[in-house]
């Protein structure tokens, strides 16, 4: 799970930390983050619901197939926008709407 160590870091929180916060050990916090463990579904839910994100991407799991990808025939996107709008979907929904607020405050300034 190396997600849980980034998200973990972000916030500046030791392992211990987190720990005592889900009620956990940090013993299984840091097996987690070694892969010499894994974490049962309401860990998993746990870890989700603290920071903000699924627990797809707490595992990494893409999926093979998209229901629905934007392709580059659609209108008057360019090669560009078709790339960057797929990389923000998959994105976690909490980075999203951090990137959402960023964006309004730059195209607001512009106006």
């Amino acid at each position: 799970m190396d997600h849980l160590k980034h998200l973990r870091e972000s916030r500046d929180l030791s392992q211990r930390q987190l720990a005592d916060l889900l009620g956990l050990s940090q013993q299984s916090i840091y097996k987690y983050e070694k892969d010499l463990a894994e974490p049962d579904f309401y860990t998993l839910k746990a870890f989700a619901d603290f920071f903000h994100t699924s627990i797809d991407f707490l595992l990494d799991y893409k999926p093979d197939t998209c229901a629905y990808t934007i392709r580059e025939n659609g209108p008057e996107l360019s090669p560009s926008e078709v790339h960057h709008l797929n990389l923000y979907r998959r994105i976690p929904k909490g980075v999203q709407a951090a990137f959402n607020v960023i964006l309004e405050a730059l195209t607001s300034k512009e106006k």
